[in-house]
């Protein structure tokens, strides 16, 4: 059933009455219309999603001389710290090792980021979403611009390393590109995705975030793959990780290792897995966000 209510100002001052459509639930077909007009409104409304996301940071070092800087400067200090200790525990050249971690540590630290606040995208944003009328989506990529921020600011330190270690860039650097891309898209479907199941289940944030400490051992971030080879048992948490495939097609293009293209393939099978099952699920509960939050 549906019913339309129109109004009309006393003042004259809009010509076209507004029209406000009430409609109940009409199956997989009507939420499957709202989630793309949800999407598009969103694209349309990019420039608002950059000025929210400039203006969490904003807000959250306001007062600091520094601002997002003091991260970069506690992540400068960090990779310095553990690169001459884990060098040496790993009998690895520093000039090599140098390079890797920074690298890792920088875009997992980026990876954890998105996946932290992209639970908590719809819950963080819950007077928005119910004070006034905004696409679902806008919620979601404001968390990937606000971290996208933060990175850029620690890149700094990825730059500096390079220069200092001679670490020579190809034209094969250029794959990085798309490998980043797939990374925002991978993230704006999981905010969809676990940002709606975190506020219906208010558990899943930790279960999520002990889910990520575990994966940062079991992922070559602080350990290169080399020291897994004669340990069969082990090459388990490689082919089966998938943290692991995303991690090198972004980090062998920027350090000049040689990238299989079964590592390409795994990691696109596994981001399809991901949009598809995020789709599906924020086609499903979009409209019951508002009430989850």
């Amino acid at each position: 059933m549906t019913k339309a209510l129109s109004t009309m100002p006393q003042d004259g001052a809009f010509r076209k009455p507004a029209h406000f459509i009430l409609s109940a639930d009409r199956g997989w077909k009507q939420r499957l219309q709202l989630a793309l007009a949800d999407l598009r409104e969103g694209v349309h409304l990019w420039r608002l999603i950059a000025v929210l996301g400039f203006l969490d940071i904003k807000l959250r070092y306001r007062g600091s001389a520094l601002g997002p800087f003091w991260l970069t400067i506690s992540m400068g200090v960090q990779v310095g710290a553990m690169a001459f200790i884990y060098a040496d525990l790993f009998h690895t050249d520093i000039h090599t090792y140098l390079p890797f971690l920074s690298l890792s540590l920088i875009a997992w630290n980026y990876l954890n980021a998105l996946v932290t606040d992209g639970c908590g995208c719809f819950i963080q944003s819950d007077s928005v979403i119910k004070g006034m009328r905004m696409p679902f989506t806008v919620h979601a990529a404001r968390s990937i611009v606000r971290n996208t921020i933060i990175l850029a600011h620690n890149i700094v330190i990825i730059i500096a390393v390079f220069a200092i270690m001679g670490v020579q860039q190809s034209l094969s650097s250029l794959m990085a590109v798309p490998a980043f891309f797939l990374w925002l898209v991978d993230a704006f479907a999981f905010s969809l995705l676990f940002g709606a199941l975190c506020a219906r289940f208010r558990d899943v944030p930790q279960i999520i975030s002990a889910i990520m400490q575990i994966a940062f051992f079991v992922t070559p971030v602080m350990w290169n793959t080399d020291i897994l080879n004669g340990h069969r048992e082990a090459i388990f948490l490689i082919r089966f990780n998938p943290f692991y495939y995303m991690f090198e097609i972004l980090r062998a293009p920027l350090l000049g290792t040689p990238l299989p293209a079964t590592t390409w393939i795994s990691a696109l099978i596994i981001s399809g897995i991901l949009i598809l099952f995020s789709w599906v699920a924020f086609t499903r509960t979009r409209g019951r966000i508002a009430f989850w939050v």
